[in-house]
């Protein structure tokens, strides 16, 4: 009787937690029933606490498969502002699969995945990559934005590689969340080939248009990656990223836009 009245417990419980509605118990079982249901089973949660953390797990993930998924539509409708925007810097833009990367020089989560984002690019060497400067971080600390339109700068007067130097010397500072100074930014500049940073350094359209994207595609934070073939993308082969990656989340996402 136990066993059955808890088994039913669970089951009801499942089902509510997925449907998302109300499970009127009392249309199954009688007043007695349903209070030794309750007894059971709090009785057995207090025994097997690690059932709580299992349904946790498994709404988390339905969470985030959802965000995902949502992620990729949004991706699918905005493929001409993530893959042509002329202002961003992409390194090999006759590359087949695409990787966009929306992140901040502040961000420490960021700074953590720096490495793993070069060794995938050596890896890799015929992805297309694009950075999206976006520094949410810059009103708590504005070298966060001096940072991405120097980058930017640094793009329009030098090019590709200039600016993959770049952005590799600002992390390799160790810098972040407000640590980075105007001398850190010049110095990085400097090793991009840039001493005299250019009179249009402040303009910020690039950035803009980077802020109105991230918000059509819902990200929340930085980093964030999208993962897509050039030509023929769909929900099957777009891969939506948040958060530091690993380098086998990297590589399986971009496989993936390549159809192996």
């Amino acid at each position: 009787m136990k066993k059955t009245l808890l088994s039913a417990l669970m089951a009801l419980t499942v089902t509510t937690f997925s449907a998302g509605v109300a499970v009127a118990a009392s249309s199954t079982f009688t007043p007695e029933q349903e209070k030794a249901i309750g007894t059971i089973a709090a009785d057995y949660l207090r025994e097997h606490p690690e059932l709580l953390v299992e349904m946790s797990q498994k709404l988390q993930q339905q969470a985030q498969d959802e965000q995902s998924s949502q992620a990729v539509s949004a991706v699918l409708k905005n493929q001409d502002a993530l893959l042509n925007e002329p202002t961003s810097p992409v390194l090999n833009p006759k590359g087949a699969v695409a990787v966009i990367q929306f992140f901040d020089y502040q961000c420490i989560y960021c700074a953590k995945v720096a490495p793993v984002v070069e060794q995938f690019i050596s890896n890799n060497p015929d992805v297309r990559y694009i950075y999206k400067e976006w520094p949410i971080f810059g009103n708590r600390w504005p070298a966060s934005i001096e940072a991405a339109k120097t980058g930017l700068a640094v793009y329009r007067e030098k090019g590709a590689d200039a600016y993959h130097r770049y952005h590799a010397a600002i992390y390799d500072t160790g810098h972040n969340e407000g640590k980075l100074t105007g001398d850190d930014i010049r110095a990085a500049a400097a090793k991009a080939g840039v001493k005299d940073l250019p009179e249009n350094i402040a303009d910020g359209s690039g950035l803009a248009a980077n802020q109105v994207l991230a918000k059509r595609l819902q990200i929340q934070g930085t980093p964030a990656f999208i993962v897509m073939p050039v030509q023929g993308a769909n929900a099957g082969n777009v891969s939506f990223i948040g958060g530091a990656a690993e380098l086998s989340t990297l590589q399986a996402a971009y496989d993936k836009a390549r159809g192996n």
